[in-house]
């Protein structure tokens, strides 16, 4: 095995690593509820403190992977991220509990930066797109913490100590990958704590995270909403409207990568707004448990490829590092993340949900129309960025 696959290999573990992480506290939510008993609305607001940690992180975590590298906030992130994690476990009151929901964000979201940083090294190093194939990975380890979350309830094991055997992953995982990462050459120019202004292409980019980001958002916490009250599916049926979603999610981000080096990335981005604005009318006009699964089985297939290849345009800005480039694609695009979902919320209340669906079908055609319109604004971001970096592994 090559040296650069083996990078690959070890950069591939670390993403899983990072959904690893997130899967398992996701899964243990209903028994952090139970724990505190909290009702829904203390639930929701404890879990706003994910997005607002994720915000809070994204100027702190550009920066930091600017000045010292995304192979340092990699390493050092990971280990505070499995120590973040662990906390979870052992807080005494909600208040101690949201504040360490916070923190867990924010150290997520700087992972986030990092990872996707060194992934552009990666594939600029093959000379051809394979980010989406990362995030798939992160996508995977959703799957495999949900898993490991149901076998920890099944066999009566409190979240601690669950989180115990899930940090001596990490810490494995990490053990066996960080030699093999990239270190680049330490940054020497300007920086600091600062939001910059976004060129053109980033703003452009940024808004195809954005329209993509909403989409994603709506479906994580309206597809079963939508096939309850709508379609009128059975208890059994519900859940799978989101497993559809997200199996469709995870398994295009497998192939995208490899339409788009046949395709263009441009090509790819204009067909995932077709498919999330097809999959989302398909289920608004026909409203049936068939149609509409397999129109959010389109959905995901459309959502698949946005962020990933919205990430490796924005890496290859000629303004900014590739860190401060997805740390700006990064907050636009997580504002639609946020918005998305309440936005269906106040549409629903006016109208009803079919508007709302509608309404996000808009939004994914959006994509299209962002990345075909005066698509020469991208001729400058074709070529990949090369990232200096030392020609040892350490």
């Amino acid at each position: 095995m090559n040296l650069l696959r083996k990078r690959r290999i070890a950069l591939s573990s670390l993403f899983f690593l990072a959904g690893l992480s997130f899967a398992s506290w996701a899964s243990r939510i209903p028994d952090f509820q139970q724990i505190f008993d909290l009702s829904e609305g203390q639930l929701g607001t404890l879990l706003l403190g994910m997005p607002l940690g994720s915000l809070l992180a994204l100027p702190l975590a550009g920066w930091a992977v600017d000045k010292y590298g995304s192979r340092t906030v990699i390493i050092w992130g990971s280990i505070v991220y499995a120590m973040s994690l662990l906390s979870l476990g052992f807080m005494n009151s909600v208040f101690q509990l949201g504040a360490a929901v916070i923190v867990f964000g924010m150290l997520g979201n700087i992972m986030n930066i990092s990872l996707n940083t060194q992934a552009l090294i990666v594939e600029d190093n093959y000379a051809r797109s394979i980010l989406a194939s990362f995030h798939g990975l992160w996508s995977l380890a959703g799957f495999a913490g949900a898993g490991i979350g149901a076998l920890m309830i099944k066999l009566d094991m409190p979240p601690q100590e669950h989180y115990w055997i899930v940090a001596g992953i990490m810490m494995a995982i990490l053990i066996s990958s960080y030699n093999l990462l990239y270190k680049e050459e330490k940054n020497t120019g300007a920086g600091g704590l600062v939001l910059k202004k976004p060129d053109s292409i980033l703003l452009r980019v940024g808004l195809v995270g954005f329209f993509g980001m909403m989409c994603e958002g709506c479906m994580f916490d309206w597809s079963g909403v939508y096939l309850k009250k709508v379609v009128m599916a059975s208890p059994s049926i519900v859940p799978l409207g989101y497993v559809a979603f997200m199996g469709a999610m995870a398994s295009g981000r497998f192939f995208s990568d490899a339409l788009a080096n046949k395709w263009g990335k441009i090509v790819m981005l204009r067909i995932s707004g077709v498919l999330i604005g097809m999959g989302l009318v398909l289920a608004v006009v026909f409203p049936q448990v068939s149609t509409a699964i397999v129109g959010f089985l389109l959905v995901g297939f459309g959502t698949a490829s946005v962020i990933p290849l919205s990430y490796s345009i924005a890496g290859r800005s000629k303004m900014y590092s590739p860190s401060i480039a997805l740390a700006l694609v990064s907050t636009i695009s997580f504002f639609g993340f946020l918005l998305g979902p309440p936005l269906i919320g106040f549409v629903a209340e006016l109208f009803d949900l079919k508007v709302s669906f509608a309404l996000i079908a808009l939004m994914g055609t959006c994509i299209t129309l962002l990345v075909s319109i005066k698509t020469q604004i991208f001729d400058s971001h074709k070529s990949p960025r090369k990232i200096k970096t030392s020609g040892s592994l350490t």
